[in-house]
C-alpha cells in the first residue's frame, strides 16, 4: 500500500527523467553508447575549448596523475554520477541532438500534462543527475517538440547528490517556495526519501515498462494522469 497524499495542492512540480519522464532505456541504451562511442572522437575536435579544457581539468582535479581520457571511461563504465563526466556527456549528446542523429524519449503521457500544468500557473522544474545542459536537451529535442520553455529551473548535481536531503533544502531555497509546496516525481524511493526530509511532498512513478518497484514509503502512480489524479492537478 502506497503512503497516504498530502492535502495541499502543490504550486510546483520538480521531475527526474529517468524512469520518470522518459524511459530508462533510452538512456541506458541510446544516450549512454553514443557517449562513449564518441568520446575520442569528441575530444580530439573540441579538447582545447575552454567548455571542454574545464572539464578535462575538473576530471584531472578529481583523479589526480591519472589520464582523463581513461577516467571518464571507468566513470561511464560505472555511471558515476559525476559532474565532469555528466558534464561532457552533455555536450556530446548536444551535438547529436544537433545534427539529427539524436531524438529524445518522453512517455507519451508526459507532454501533455506538463503543458496543463504550466497552462495552469504551476512552476515546473526538473532535478536529474544528468547535467542541466543535457536535461534541455532532452526537454528541447522531444517527440512532442521543445517543451523548455515551459521549465522554470533546471538542477544537477552540482546542486548535491539526489540521495541528500540537502540537495532539496538547496533546490527548494533557490525557488523560493515552502517544501511542502514542492511536489518531487522520481522511481527511485531513496531519491523521494530525501526529498520528503526536506519537506517536499513526494509521489513514486512505478511504470511497468521500467520494472520500477514500489516502495510502499510514497504515493504511487503509474503515469502522470494518475499524478494528476492524485494531487488535484489539471489533466492533459
Amino acid at each position: 500500500m502506497s503512503a497516504p497524499v498530502p492535502a495541499t495542492r502543490p504550486a510546483a512540480i520538480l521531475t527526474d527523467i529517468e524512469g520518470t519522464t522518459s524511459a530508462i532505456a533510452f538512456v541506458k541504451e541510446v544516450l549512454f553508447p553514443f557517449a562513449e562511442a564518441e568520446l575520442d572522437r569528441f575530444l580530439d575536435r573540441h579538447g582545447g575549448e575552454a567548455e571542454v579544457a574545464a572539464i578535462l581539468a575538473g576530471v584531472r582535479e578529481l583523479a589526480p596523475g591519472q589520464e582523463p581520457r581513461a577516467v571518464l571511461r571507468t566513470w561511464m563504465a560505472s555511471d558515476a554520477k559525476v559532474t565532469p563526466l555528466k558534464a561532457l556527456q552533455g555536450l556530446i549528446w548536444r551535438q547529436g541532438y544537433e545534427d539529427g542523429r539524436l531524438t529524445s524519449h518522453l512517455y507519451p503521457d508526459v507532454a501533455p500534462c506538463l503543458r496543463a500544468w504550466s497552462a495552469a500557473g504551476l512552476r515546473l522544474c526538473v532535478y536529474s543527475s544528468g547535467s542541466v545542459e543535457a536535461q534541455k536537451l532532452l526537454f528541447g529535442h522531444s517527440p512532442a517538440g521543445d517543451l523548455t520553455p515551459i521549465f522554470s529551473g533546471f538542477f544537477d548535481t552540482r546542486v548535491g547528490a539526489k540521495r541528500e536531503a540537502a540537495s532539496y533544502r538547496t533546490i527548494t531555497a533557490g525557488l523560493h517556495l515552502p517544501a511542502g509546496e514542492i511536489l518531487f516525481l522520481s522511481d527511485v524511493a531513496e531519491e523521494l526519501d530525501a526529498a520528503r526530509e526536506a519537506g517536499l511532498a513526494t509521489c513514486q512513478l512505478v511504470r511497468p515498462e521500467d520494472g520500477t518497484q514500489p516502495s510502499g514509503r510514497h504515493p504511487e502512480a503509474g503515469g502522470f494522469p494518475a499524478v494528476a489524479s492524485l494531487f488535484g492537478l489539471p489533466h492533459a
